[in-house]
């Protein structure tokens, strides 16, 4: 549910990657080869899986100055998708989301930390159901080259977990359900 706005968090990792120069990227929301994702304890019993269809965003890397990179996200709250309508309405509502009163989440990235070949931490602001508060995405360089249209693309994974109440969402769904965690997969097209 923590909005594509992580997802963006995740192209930070192309710091590490192996460009020269500094680039910026724009999300391929055209194409849809990126996808903000979220997993959610149901009760303890299974997970539950979903989806935000609707986000945008861009990042700007530098392969020899990953510190000065920067990510960016805006993600549209109602596009949440978990296959099952009646569902997807509750979590809208004010008992998760509240997208009547909050429409969109949003991630700004504040630095990028490199921790490995390949890897980074990609620290930055989540606003998410009106509460703004700090996470830190774990992520990771998966490759980067010409595309087949004359384009040039990076592409990039992350996580990270997130506590409800951390955001005002005070549903009681159990202790197994108190943390969603948020899995990104980003491709950026280089502008």
């Amino acid at each position: 549910m923590l909005k594509k706005t992580l997802v963006a968090l995740a192209l930070g990792s192309a710091l590490i990657g192996g460009q020269a120069l500094a680039a910026d990227y724009a999300i391929d929301k055209k194409g849809q080869h990126a996808f903000v994702n979220f997993k959610i304890s149901h009760l303890g019993y299974s997970w539950l899986y979903g989806t935000f269809k609707d986000f945008d965003g861009k990042f700007s890397f530098d392969a020899a100055n990953p510190e000065a990179s920067t990510v960016s996200v805006t993600l549209n709250t109602a596009s949440v998708d978990t296959n099952h309508a009646e569902r997807d309405k509750h979590i809208r509502s004010d008992d998760f989301l509240s997208v009547g009163k909050h429409p969109t989440a949003t991630f700004e990235s504040t630095s990028v930390k490199s921790t490995g070949e390949g890897t980074a931490d990609i620290s930055g602001n989540l606003t998410l159901n009106g509460v703004t508060k700090p996470v830190v995405i774990a992520a990771k360089f998966i490759g980067e080259g010409s595309d087949p249209w004359g384009g040039y693309r990076a592409g990039f994974e992350g996580s990270t977990t997130l506590k409800l109440k951390d955001f005002d969402i005070a549903m009681d769904l159990g202790p197994a359900s108190e943390t969603v965690e948020l899995i990104l997969s980003i491709e950026g097209i280089r502008q």
